[in-house]
């Protein structure tokens, strides 16, 4: 059988990581898109509920906007950062242990690959293969799930999650502030809940889950955050306290 072409014959295709990679970065902006659009929709329209003002909305939903971006990029850059850290250390480490004892490190390749099914005798040809070819790949591979040359950037990740709360943002932004004063607010619900069974229904189809299961809880919870600061801002202004 000739095999001289079968290494290529998917080369087009996206395989393990590359899938995973795509699919948490997709999965992250689904969430900060989600992020943007309640944070911000609750802010403008629990304002809408004290006044029709266009001026008090405006500020409120953009310092709204801005914060969250602000705080959303923080927030995972502080998290990407420490699992970068963590990944370095333990690079770090496995390359020392190399370096220092590599009978032992081989010792253990060969036994990860026993566990894994293999007899003895391939699992000892298929641990000295891969750590003739690259060693210190063959150990992050086996023992930790770690490849050197796929770690998330931390800047990268902030970056991307500023950016996907503030696309998610702007549609409640231009829901509130573009529509006549007497209709801006039941649109601005309308809007958001579509916008937010949206983004469910994907993030549900990301994962694999019920996509209709998934855009009823977002809705849900993104009507009760818009009718919880509406009411409030009623209330407030009814009271005379703004």
């Amino acid at each position: 059988m000739d095999t001289t072409g079968a290494a290529t014959l998917h080369d087009n295709e996206p395989h393990g990581n590359d899938i995973a990679q795509r699919l948490n970065w997709l999965r992250a902006g689904v969430l900060g898109a989600n992020d943007g659009i309640v944070s911000v929709a609750a802010i403008v329209v629990g304002v809408a509920g004290v006044t029709t003002q266009t001026g008090p909305i405006l500020t409120a939903g953009a310092a709204g906007l801005v914060g969250g971006a602000i705080s959303m990029a923080l927030g995972e850059y502080v998290s990407v950062s420490s699992q970068s850290d963590s990944q370095k250390a333990l690079i770090e480490k496995e390359r020392r242990e190399l370096q220092e004892q590599p009978e032992e490190e081989l010792a253990e390749l060969t036994a990860i690959y026993q566990g894994k099914g293999l007899s003895a005798h391939t699992a000892q040809a298929v641990a000295k293969e891969l750590t003739e070819h690259d060693a210190l790949a063959a150990h992050l591979s086996a023992e930790l799930n770690i490849d050197q040359e796929d770690i998330v950037s931390p800047w990268h990740a902030a970056f991307a999650s500023a950016i996907a709360f503030i696309v998610g943002a702007i549609l409640p932004m231009l829901a509130i502030l573009l529509p006549p004063e007497n209709i801006r607010v039941p649109l601005t619900f309308g809007a958001v809940l579509v916008a937010l069974a949206a983004t469910g229904s994907l993030g549900a189809w990301i994962g694999g889950g019920s996509r209709s299961r998934a855009a009823v809880r977002v809705v849900v919870g993104g009507a009760l955050a818009l009718a919880a600061t509406y009411g409030i801002g009623k209330l407030l202004g009814a009271a005379g306290v703004v």
